[in-house]
């Protein structure tokens, strides 16, 4: 593009000034900013390869070089970071973080300390703030996890409880209950 004026300061830095508007400034590190025609838009590029674009609504397009990330923060205060492996993570301006990876598994971090995992298949798992674990199989099987026991419940009804003592009890749903030791002795069974 040609040029309309071309200043050189004492300090190394050159200025030039487009005919189409544009203001292109160099600095002796090699990093170079580009203002757009339209005063909105700048583009520093820095000497390390990284990028910074500014544009008109105010988001901020950050490329790290190196790592091959972009940083994108928009004026609403989302922030989105995209790594060279796929992943995505959008950080939220009410704290929420939301984390797209590679194989497209999402993780949602919320800010009351709960979390919420949901896998290609359709499994979803949720972890409260206590540590206990929620798992919804695709299949419909729901699995919960806490301090004392592991519990698996069936579409059917069936109800498998595996507690940490080791001792197991299924309630079916006709009404059976059967009751197993931690070596798998049964103990008790109401057969129906």
């Amino acid at each position: 593009e040609e040029t309309q004026r071309e200043t050189a300061y004492p300090d190394g830095k050159v200025e030039k000034i487009l005919k189409n508007g544009c203001h292109l400034i160099f600095f002796p590190n090699g990093t170079c900013k580009k203002v757009g025609s339209d005063g909105k838009t700048v583009t520093i590029t820095f000497f390390n390869g990284d990028v910074k674009q500014i544009m008109p609504d105010q988001t901020v397009i950050y490329y790290y070089a190196d790592a091959k990330t972009t940083h994108t923060t928009y004026s609403d205060g989302l922030e989105v970071l995209q790594f060279s492996n796929g992943q995505i993570e959008k950080h939220y301006p009410d704290g929420k973080k939301e984390i797209t990876f590679p194989d497209q598994t999402i993780k949602n971090l919320f800010t009351d300390g709960q979390e919420e995992s949901i896998f290609p298949d359709g499994t979803i798992v949720r972890i409260q703030r206590d540590g206990s674990k929620t798992i919804e199989f695709n299949n419909g099987q729901r699995e919960l996890h806490t301090s004392e026991f592991k519990r698996r419940e069936y579409p059917d009804g069936t109800v498998k409880t595996v507690y940490v003592n080791g001792q197991q009890e299924t309630k079916y749903v006709s009404g059976r209950v059967r009751v197993k030791d931690k070596d798998g002795n049964i103990i008790m069974d109401t057969k129906l």
